[in-house]
This record gives structure tokens, sequence and C-alpha cells, in this order.
């Protein structure tokens, strides 16, 4: 790609009104946490012009999530950032079409070289690619450069469920007792876990059920990524740990409002539920990998290893693809080849 000549008329990038703050540059896993750089991405008007469009798309058409939508914008303004000093000024939309894949993969090798991981590299490349998708649908140019690079592999890691005894404990409102905290946050807390680990649910999705969805049947109804609902069995100790919950909560719970509340009665945090699985994993003695979100993948391995068909364990976990559930069928083998290993006496 030729070098560029800086414009006058280069602006900061304005996010869409209604939107969540636009992102700073920079990032990574060196930066602290909530702390951002005050250096602003500066981009040609037309560049500007097509993201906002294309972030409303996201919203609008494709609905995704605030969280991935804040994702992609922040690794397309990265990339953005990185071609401007890469290049010796702001990128107009006939300078990202006239790209190269050499200027591609120096973008990710200086991520590399700020200790980005491969996973993250791969979701910056998705965004990247997509916003080129958007703009060579709407006659903005084409991005071949995006298409002619490979992606960074990623190593084979396979979900690490919890032992059935310890996933059941997650749900036990008396194991935490005595720290000092309320009983119904224990309950709440219980309910929650029970929850992801009773139905499969992630974190945001189990936050994200209304007080109205729980209204004595054994079905739940459930959001989950791009606002596709499916419908879950609610089984009788998950729905006993929620009517626990509601009977001791101090606060009004309406119908449209979250079922589950924080100690001020607003919205519960994502970090309180990994705060109370934390709590539980040390008095369970149980390593790091035991967060919130391995309960889900108990549900899944536990349910295989007792004879649950995969499809309809995948309708549970609202997989868009079989490819993903498989990865269980991965897990349910190793755990057969360490079972052989550690009992046959030829092994």
């Amino acid at each position: 790609m030729r070098r560029l000549n800086r414009r006058s008329e280069n602006r900061p990038f304005h996010r869409p009104s209604g939107g969540p703050p636009p992102p700073q540059s920079g990032g990574g896993k060196n930066r602290p946490r909530g702390k951002t750089s005050k250096a602003q991405v500066t981009i040609a008007p037309k560049v500007a012009t097509e993201i906002d469009a294309w972030l409303r798309h996201l919203q609008a058409e494709r609905q995704l999530s605030a969280k991935t939508i804040e994702a992609y914008r922040r690794d397309v303004l990265q990339f953005l950032h990185f071609l401007a000093e890469h290049c010796g000024g702001a990128p107009s939309l006939n300078d990202l079409a006239a790209l190269l894949p050499a200027d591609v993969r120096a973008f990710l090798a200086a991520r590399r070289s700020a200790n980005i991981g491969s996973r993250s590299l791969m979701r910056a490349l998705a965004g990247i690619r997509a916003f080129g998708r958007f703009l060579e649908r709407n006659g903005k140019g084409r991005l071949a450069a995006l298409a002619a690079v490979r992606g960074p592999k990623l190593g084979k890691t396979l979900p690490r469920p919890l032992p059935i005894d310890a996933a059941k404990s997650m749900a036990d409102p008396t194991l935490a007792a005595g720290d000092g905290r309320g009983a119904w946050i224990h309950a709440r807390d219980a309910a929650v876990l029970g929850l992801l680990y009773g139905c499969g649910l992630r974190v945001s999705e189990a936050l994200g059920v209304k007080r109205a969805e729980f209204d004595g049947r054994d079905v739940l109804t459930v959001t989950g990524k791009g606002r596709k609902q499916r419908m879950v069995p609610l089984i009788a100790p998950v729905a006993k740990l929620v009517a626990d919950y509601i009977a001791l909560c101090p606060y009004d719970l309406p119908a449209d409002g979250p079922l589950f509340v924080g100690a001020q009665g607003g919205p519960l945090s994502p970090r309180l539920v990994q705060l109370a699985m934390a709590r539980l994993r040390g008095a369970l003695g149980l390593g790091a990998s035991a967060t919130p979100h391995a309960l889900r993948h108990s549900f899944a391995t536990h349910l295989l290893a007792g004879g649950g068909d995969l499809r309809a364990i995948q309708e549970l976990l609202g997989h868009a693809s079989l490819s993903t559930t498989q990865i269980y069928t991965a897990v349910d083998a190793e755990r057969l080849i360490e079972a052989y290993r550690s009992a046959h006496p030829r092994a």
C-alpha cells in the first residue's frame, strides 16, 4: 500500500447517536483495567460515515449484542489507527481498497507484539472482514487483501467441566453461609448458578431473564446470542432455588424487570456472579478453571455422558451449528480414556 498524505479534513470518529461511547485507540492485555489511552483515532470523513452505517446495520439488521458491536467497533478503529501510523496518513475508502496482504499481516504482527492472543487476533480479523464485506455490498470497494490473509492458528482447547458433585454443590446456598452477606444474597447466587448448571445458560442469559418468565411453568424462555429465543426445561430443583430467592428478596420484582437484582435493587452485575463462583470454588478446593461458564460446559458434558442426544443438547445450549456442540464429544471421549488408563489392568 502506498504511503498516504495526511488530510486536513480528517476528524475524530463520532459514534452514532444512542450507542455506547467510542473506544479509545490502543488496548490489549498490557493496559491496566479501567484505563484507556487519551489518543483518539482520526479517520477520513467518508470512512467514518461508512462505519456509522455499518454499526447501525449490525444493531438493526444483524441484531448483534451491544458487547459484540463494541468489540467490532474497537477492532476496526485499531486497524485504522495502525494504518494511519503505518502508511503516513488516515486511509480513505480508495486506500482501503488498495490494501496489500502485507499491510494486514503487519497489523496482525503489531498486535501480536503487544501480547494479544491468537483468539483475540482472530476476532479482530473477523470484525475487520465484516466491515470489508459491508463496504463491498454497498459498492464502496472490495478489500481483497483481507481475504488473502490467513488468521493465526488456534490451539485446540477442550472445555473443562466440573465434577458432578462439585457442580451440584455450587447451587447450595448454605455453602457460603457465614460470610457476612444476607441470606437472600446467598439464595440469589445459588439460583443463578443453579440456572447455569441446571439449564445450561450463559451468565448473560440468566441475568437477562425477566421476572415474568418465572411463572410456575416447567419451561423457561431464554434470549441468547443474536436475540434468538429458545425454551429450556426448568427442572424442579432449579425452580425451587429460584422460588426460594424470590421469597427472600427484599425488593419488589416487577414483571417486566430483571429476575435477579443486586444489593441495591438494580440489575445484577455479571462480575458479582464471578465473585460468588470464586468464593465457592475456594470453599470446594477447585482450580481457577471453575468459572460460571464452566457450569454450562458441565451441563453439556454431563448430559452427553448420561446418554443425551447431541442434537437435543445443541438445542438446549442454543448453538446455531452442531459443530459447536460436537466439541463435548471430545471431552466425553477424553474422560473415557482417562477412566480406562486409571482402571484397566493392561493400560
